[in-house]
């Protein structure tokens, strides 16, 4: 037992029925909020990071805003690879990049394992923070081994990924050693975010969406699957999320989540269906939509709430993360409607 068991997101989680439908936003701390860039200060999202009193401040932020029963540890996906000095990097106007792309097997001896301990001291002192000062669990995080590859062969984002799927079809050995070893990394830092304090963790894997169901199974599934396995016996919730994965949503429950996030393209009711009940579902209102006037951001999160039906195993959330110029008060607005719902 762990002093959230009883929280809603955590029985929500288990598909137990919590007393409230559990509500948070992907991205809810940082860009959108007015007093996320004083706090950040100069620099990216990698500078603030590496300051614990920061980090925790500005995941603290929305907590207070918002009436979320969970907080989202503030960093990135691409910290552990930023921390080992693989060469990945945050561009201003950009995302990610990469100064010295990966190309060929000279390239893994670039990627060494991570050492949580020494490469992220960082990120612990700030959970632990969290944990003295939040009353809801906190969601640790990282990125899935698809999505890191993509950023690491491609250089930067890409809307084609076409250098990443050439490496995966054309060296099938080399591409399951760079992603057998992104899992590596993946396992070691979820499990020292669980052993600081985490509740629950999240395996992004933004962009699985572009693969067809037979290539993600053959390429990316055991990765994925590998990272869930090692974190099974930590007892914490494991989230998977990705967009545009309408046909992966039942991979994504066989590969061992708790959880599985569903973006706005696809109905909670088919989502359900495809994951045969196994798993809660997190999702899924589409995040442009909070930039309409509240009658219309209403109307939709009812509908979302309408078509679960109170179902348990349900947590509500963005079917993607928030955008930069989304009214705050529309989410606190939409938190408080979600609890509400049904009492």
């Amino acid at each position: 037992m762990t002093q959230y068991d009883s929280s809603p997101l955590i029985q929500a989680a288990r598909q137990q029925k919590p007393s409230h439908i559990p509500v948070w936003f992907m991205r809810q701390a940082g860009r959108s909020l007015p007093e996320y860039f004083p706090v950040r200060g100069d620099g990216t999202i990698l500078n603030a990071i590496q300051v614990p009193e920061r980090a925790a401040e500005i995941t603290l932020q929305p907590t207070r805003r918002y009436d979320v029963d969970a907080a989202i540890l503030f960093s990135d996906i691409i910290t552990p690879l930023w921390a080992i000095d693989f060469g990945i990097d945050i561009t201003p106007g950009i995302g990610p990049t990469c100064e010295k792309p990966f190309r060929s097997e000279d390239d893994l001896q670039r990627l060494r394992p991570l050492d949580p301990s020494s490469d992220l001291a960082f990120q612990h002192d700030t959970i632990k923070i969290l944990t003295e000062e939040l009353t809801i669990p906190l969601i640790g995080f990282a990125g899935a081994p698809f999505t890191l590859a993509t950023y690491m062969i491609e250089g930067k984002p890409s809307k084609t990924h076409h250098n990443t799927k050439s490496l995966m079809f054309s060296e099938p050995a080399l591409w399951h050693k760079l992603c057998d070893a992104l899992a590596d990394i993946a396992i070691a830092s979820l499990q020292a975010q669980i052993e600081a304090g985490a509740s629950a963790v999240q395996l992004f894997d933004s962009w699985a969406g572009i693969l067809h169901p037979q290539h993600y199974r053959e390429f990316v599934f055991p990765h994925s699957q590998k990272i869930l396995a090692a974190l099974k016996s930590s007892g914490v919730p494991l989230f998977h999320f990705g967009t545009n994965t309408a046909e992966l949503l039942d991979q994504f429950a066989d590969a061992g989540a708790d959880v599985v996030g569903v973006d706005w393209r696809t109905p909670l009711s088919a989502a359900r269906q495809r994951t045969n009940n196994r798993v809660a579902l997190q999702g899924n209102l589409d995040p442009s939509i909070c930039h309409s006037p509240w009658p219309v951001v209403e109307q939709e999160v009812k509908r979302i709430l309408n078509e679960n039906d109170n179902t348990p195993g349900y947590i509500f959330n963005l079917g993607h993360g928030v955008q930069p110029t989304t009214n705050p008060d529309i989410l606190a607005a939409i938190a408080k409607l979600v609890h509400s719902y049904g009492s």
